[in-house]
Parts: C-alpha cells; sequence; structure tokens
C-alpha cells in the first residue's frame, strides 16, 4: 500500500494537485499520474511499453531523470532513440524469429547489427543460398543507409550554417533577401507576431513579438511543453489563425500538405479505399504515376481486406500511416506535421526519416522526438509556455543547453528527482549455459527440406508480388486480386515459418559443434 506522504510527494514530482479528480486530467498530465503511481507502488521490474508516447520533452527527460535514478530491472519498448541510449544497459532484438541479445546499451546497437551483419557474411559455407541472399541484403542495406545518413547529415550541417546567418538577434526577423528573390524563395516571413487566448484567469499569452523567416528547402522543429501553444504557432505561420498583432506574409505558389496530430483530416466513417481515391475511382496519383489504391496501401503495410474498412476501424499507428500515404502521394512543396511519430515503430520512423531527409521541399514540423528532430531540422523555434518563443539554428542536441534554460523539467514544475539509494553489491547468479542437443535424424531431415522448400518459396513471392504490381490487375479482375493476395499472404507466412524453422536447427547444429 502507498503511504499518503509518498503518494502527495510523487503526485508533487510532477506537478500535479493530489486533491484533483483524475476525470478532470489532460492526456499528459494523466500519463504522468500514471507514472507516479508505478513509482509509488515501488516494484522490482518494470515493464514500460512506448513510455515516452504523447509525453512533452520535459516530462520525457523528468522520466529519464526518475528510471536513472530506479533500482528495480527495466524492460522497456520504445521507439525513442534518444531515450534509450540515455537508459538502456541491454538490447534484445528480435531478428527473423530469433531473439539476439546484446549487453551494451542501445548506442551500441547499429554497430552491433553491422557486425552481426558482417559475421553472418564470412559464415557464408554455414547458410543456404536464400539465408546467404537475406545477409547479403542486410549488410548492404546497413551499409547504404549510414552512406546516405552521412551525406544526409554533411547536406543538414551546410544547411544549418546557412540558417544560422539567416536568423538574427533574439526577437528580431532577418530581413536581409532582396524582395525580388521573394516569390518562390519566401515561404512565410512574420514580423513581431503576438496571439493569446481567453482563460478565466485572464488572456493567456500563446506567442508575443515573435518573428522569423521561412525559407525553401528550411526544415524548421517546433518544442515545448504541452499546452505552450506549439500547434497554435504552426497554424498561425501557416495563415489558419490571424495573429492579435504583427504580420504574416505567404509566399506565393505554396503546396501545402499538413498532417495534423489530432487525424482530424481522416473521415472516421469514410473507408481507407474513399480516403486516397477523393474523387473516386481505383486509382492514386502517386508523384505523377498511376497506382491502384490496394496495391498502394499494401506499400504502407495495409492489407487489401482492410480497404473497404471504415477509417474508425484503425488502431491509432495505423492512422497514422494512412495519414502518411495520403500526404506522400500529393505533390507538395511545403509539409506541415504535428507529432508525425506518435504510435509507429521504429522501422516505419527510418522510412519515415529517409524520405523527409529527401524532401526538397520546406518542412514545419511539432514533435517531441529528439532524434527524429536531430537528423532534419534547420532550427528549432523553443516555446515555454507563458508566450515567449526563440529560434536557434541547429537541431535539439546542438541547443539542449538553451532548451533546458526555457523549458527543462525544472522549468515545467517538475520536481528534481531523488538520488538513488545504494545498489546492492550481490548479483544474480548468472544462469548455467543448458547442455546443446544433439542433432536428430529428424532434424537433419526436417532440415533438408526447408532448405528446398525455401527458395521455391521466395521465388513463389516474387512471382506474386510481379503480378499485384499492375495497377490494372484490380479493375481487370478483382476476385483474380483478391486470391493473388491470399496466396502471397499465405506464402509470405509459410516462408517465414520456414526461416523461423531452419534458423533454429541451424543454431542447435552450431551449439552441437561448438560444445
Amino acid at each position: 500500500d502507498v503511504e499518503h506522504y509518498q503518494a502527495e510527494a510523487l503526485l508533487g514530482e510532477v506537478g500535479l494537485d493530489p486533491d484533483s479528480s483524475p476525470a478532470t486530467l489532460s492526456g499528459g498530465e494523466g500519463r504522468k499520474a500514471a507514472l507516479a503511481r508505478l513509482f509509488a507502488l515501488e516494484p522490482d521490474v518494470l515493464l514500460l511499453d512506448e513510455p515516452t508516447n504523447h509525453l512533452d520533452l520535459p516530462t520525457i527527460e523528468w522520466l529519464e531523470d526518475r528510471l536513472k535514478a530506479y533500482n528495480g530491472a527495466i524492460i522497456v519498448i520504445s521507439h525513442d532513440r534518444a531515450f534509450l541510449r540515455r537508459l538502456t544497459a541491454g538490447c534484445l532484438w528480435v531478428d527473423r524469429g530469433i531473439i539476439r541479445r546484446l549487453d551494451k546499451g542501445f548506442a551500441h546497437f547499429d554497430d552491433w547489427v553491422e557486425q552481426l551483419a558482417q559475421e553472418e557474411e564470412q559464415q557464408q559455407h554455414k547458410l543456404k543460398r536464400l539465408i546467404d541472399e537475406e545477409t547479403r541484403w542486410s549488410r548492404e542495406g546497413i551499409s547504404a543507409r549510414r552512406k546516405r545518413n552521412q551525406g544526409r547529415l554533411r547536406r543538414l550541417h551546410d544547411l544549418r550554417a546557412q540558417r544560422a546567418n539567416r536568423v538574427g538577434p533574439t526577437g528580431k526577423a532577418a530581413l536581409a533577401l532582396e524582395s525580388g528573390d521573394a516569390s518562390g524563395t519566401l515561404v512565410v516571413e512574420a514580423e513581431h507576431i503576438a496571439k493569446s487566448w481567453p482563460s478565466a484567469a485572464g488572456d493567456k499569452p500563446v506567442v508575443k513579438d515573435f518573428s522569423t523567416r521561412i525559407l525553401r528547402g528550411d526544415k524548421i522543429g517546433i518544442v515545448g511543453p504541452n499546452g505552450a501553444g506549439k500547434t497554435t504557432l504552426l497554424k498561425i505561420l501557416m495563415g489558419q489563425i490571424e495573429p492579435d498583432a504583427g504580420k504574416i506574409r505567404l509566399g506565393t505558389q505554396l503546396t501545402p500538405v499538413i498532417v495534423d496530430q489530432n487525424r482530424a483530416a481522416l473521415d472516421p466513417e469514410a473507408t481507407l479505399w474513399q480516403t486516397l481515391c477523393e474523387g473516386g475511382g481505383d486509382q492514386v496519383m502517386v508523384r505523377g504515376k498511376p497506382r491502384h489504391v490496394v496495391s498502394y496501401l499494401r506499400d504502407f503495410l495495409f492489407r487489401e481486406s482492410q480497404a473497404r474498412q471504415p477509417v474508425k476501424a484503425l488502431s491509432g499507428g495505423e492512422q497514422n500511416r494512412l495519414l502518411l500515404a495520403r500526404a506522400f502521394a500529393k505533390p507538395s512543396n511545403l509539409l506541415v506535421l504535428d507529432e508525425p511519430t506518435n504510435d509507429l515503430d521504429m522501422d516505419t520512423l527510418d522510412v519515415l526519416q529517409d524520405v523527409l531527409g529527401d524532401y526538397d521541399g520546406t518542412l514545419l514540423m511539432v514533435s517531441h522526438d529528439r532524434d527524429f528532430m536531430d537528423r532534419l531540422v534547420t532550427s528549432v523555434i523553443v516555446m515555454d509556455g507563458s508566450g515567449s518563443a526563440e529560434e536557434y539554428p541547429g537541431g535539439y542536441t546542438e541547443n539542449m543547453e538553451r532548451i533546458h534554460a526555457r523549458i527543462g523539467p525544472a522549468k515545467a514544475g517538475l520536481a528534481k528527482t531523488p538520488k538513488p539509494r545504494k545498489e546492492s553489491q550481490g548479483g544474480a547468479e548468472k544462469p548455467k549455459q543448458a547442455k546443446a542437443a544433439k542433432l536428430s535424424y529428424k532434424d537433419e531431415r526436417e532440415l533438408a527440406r526447408l532448405a528446398d522448400a525455401m527458395p521455391k518459396l521466395q521465388q513463389k513471392i516474387e512471382r506474386l508480388s510481379a503480378k499485384l504490381d499492375d495497377p490494372n490487375f484490380y479493375t481487370r479482375d478483382p476476385e483474380g486480386f483478391a486470391r493473388t493476395t491470399a496466396e502471397l499472404d499465405a506464402a509470405q507466412a509459410e516462408l517465414e515459418s520456414s526461416e523461423e524453422q531452419w534458423l533454429e536447427l541451424e543454431m542447435k547444429r552450431d551449439e552441437l559443434k561448438g560444445g
């Protein structure tokens, strides 16, 4: 049981009134209360599933400090790379049906994965053709991604330097461009804008005397605590809300695409098909080329059976993917994203970062994901909730001290985390390694059967996928399209199961030889 004084102390630590009714709490406040309850129970093990989702930056950093001081064990699933880098001492990686363990923190994860891929390639004589191809693809994919990311980082640093030269002194816009260059180059110009919202205690300032000039190709991140007015500022810059004072000027020939965090752009009663084909028909124009809607949905991990389902049947992550599918199909030169990383897994985040990193238009983004901003933005606008907004060239990490001074945990009313208790010197005894089992005659037969079956399944999958890529297939033969899709799903499931069996048997053989 939790004593009253413990409950009051923890609620005070997260800045919550102990007498507040849970029914009146906002989403962020409810998450804080749930976290405080966890720590009050003092469990031996904490199991956390995406704990940073929908939390603002000050609360995320408070949570990191709290978990660093926690003496129990922590098992966490998260897509927040910065969170994982700071907290973890080990990683479990689920790869092709195998759970692999790294006894180092997430900061070493990418290097470890690349090393594993290289070691697997060096053992090609142990691997059959299918696994050879997968290993080679994995290794080359990792190396290619690293080279691509390094190139993007160099380009991003150059863009940040250009942005730094254009951003003037604090609170003032840099208005150095010739007016003749503004057409097609200027995206947004804000001069001394101010906005307040009425409240019971009087007008609450959202932004006061803020100026900026955003040019084509800039990628701007907006950060701040929940309720600081980040979305309001975004809407002011887009011309959707009029400021109380100051001027907003939008550039010419803008083609914006907006992805809203509340998913207001999605009609819950419309189907996925209708959402993508707003004018009717069954074709989606994707960057100037026609694609059948079902085929395009498959690119975003949707099944054919979901195409006719209503949007309200989707999970939060699926709705986010649908919004991104619609946004990226449309031609645009201005992309506006409000909390785009919510509910996305790490693989989808990597794809999204690749797409946005190569995007040659202008990006305005509200996000709490520090790593995501570090990889993408040329400058950050920091809002502290009192109306003050300042722009700093560079990413989150480059400006961490400035950001902490304005919106760190202490500034957000979150109490300092208590120091950790002294850890026990004793440790759990490591389990003894199990004796390797002998590979039986039945296992040998099964291994040979799988080695023969997997290449055939792969060929079948490639043949069916090529058939589904035909944009006219669905229109010409919808029943045949459905049968082919079902056949493809079954083949992929069979291949995945076969790979898991094959790898388990190979590992058993390796253990036997190693023993």
